[in-house]
């Protein structure tokens, strides 16, 4: 769901609100207060954060750290630009490479998603066995990721336009309808189908096929990156910290974080989350957590261009910077 909302959002706004504020930093270890936005309701896809809050991996490098839970109309990117916010969360690869394309001073840092979650989902009884076999199938998506992940389908799959169906974020159509695939996120329609719907969908996870793209990336402007890199290094390397405590360690401090910040989660909702980002690798990565790798862009950025949707001559190095990855894998 936060996928579409973000990418439904217009980049306008963010050409436009690019200044940097006048009390930004002006000197290496200036800023020491971060304000960091989310991308939805405070939930576990942001846990690590949360975690690192509640257990001080913040505090003890010398960081005041705030959360600001994102919703519906909340335009990150726009805050990290505009110097609303010093810190926030891309959503997706191609809200990251949009920036890139838009001349936005805003980059990616850190990709703590080392799998985009985004999946697809169809019914138990309706032959589909994998990816490819969803060719020719009704399949429902947000007007957003017909511009995103719907790319990289066409190309790998030969899927059609014709096949694309108006997805509003309601099961019911889904549920009424068993050719339907529907979009969703690996940690939260699936189990909501389960739970409320009593089916247990099919479930596909556009990564395990191919689907080259980061997801929950770690925005900075170029002012911060420039002014205090010393700040930015913290905060990432805190983040790190705080994933690795939530998924493999005890979660309660950085779950009592989140149901303060959001009423309406529930503790069953946030353990089959946890359980699904660590059983499919979506945060753990071998060249440490939150890395990323110029050959994983230039695979996104390969697709996403040759269907059209970038320039060929942008340089996509210019939507990410590797200088704070972790020093396993370097």
């Amino acid at each position: 769901m936060k996928t579409a909302v973000c990418l439904a959002l217009g980049l306008a706004l963010l050409t436009a609100a690019c200044a940097p504020k006048p009390d930004a930093a002006k000197s290496p270890g200036a800023v020491k207060t971060i304000r960091f936005a989310t991308d939805w309701r405070a939930e576990a896809e942001m846990g690590g954060y949360y975690e690192a809050l509640a257990n001080g991996e913040y505090a003890k490098r010398g960081l005041k750290v705030t959360i600001i839970p994102g919703g519906p109309g909340v335009n990150v990117p726009q805050l990290v630009a505009s110097g609303a916010v010093d810190m926030g969360i891309g959503s997706n690869a191609f809200i990251v490479m949009n920036l890139a394309n838009e001349h936005v001073p805003v980059r990616a840092v850190a990709a703590f998603m080392q799998k985009d979650p985004q999946v697809l989902i169809a019914h138990p009884d309706a032959g589909i066995a994998s990816l490819a076999d969803m060719k020719g199938h009704p399949i429902l998506l947000s007007d957003a990721s017909v511009t995103a992940f719907w790319v990289w389908l066409r190309a790998k799959y030969g899927f059609t336009d014709d096949q694309v169906r108006k997805y509003t974020f309601n099961n019911a159509p889904f549920l009424a309808d068993k050719r339907l695939v529907q979009q969703g996120y690996l940690t939260s329609e699936p189990y909501t189908l389960e739970k409320e719907a009593h089916i247990k969908p099919a479930v596909f996870l556009l990564a395990d096929d191919g689907y080259p793209g980061y997801a929950g990336m770690v925005l900075a402007s170029d002012n911060l990156i420039g002014a205090d890199p010393v700040a930015v290094q913290a905060f990432v390397e805190a983040s790190a910290a705080g994933w690795k405590a939530y998924l493999h360690g005890d979660p309660k401090p950085g779950d009592a974080l989140i149901l303060k910040d959001n009423p309406e989660m529930s503790p069953d909702v946030l353990a089959q989350a946890r359980a699904k980002m660590v059983e499919y690798a979506i945060v753990d990565s071998p060249d440490g957590v939150g890395a990323m790798s110029d050959v994983r862009w230039q695979a996104f950025f390969k697709v996403a261009s040759e269907q059209g949707v970038y320039p060929k001559t942008l340089d996509p190095k210019g939507a990410y910077t590797l200088k704070f990855n972790p020093a396993v894998g370097k």
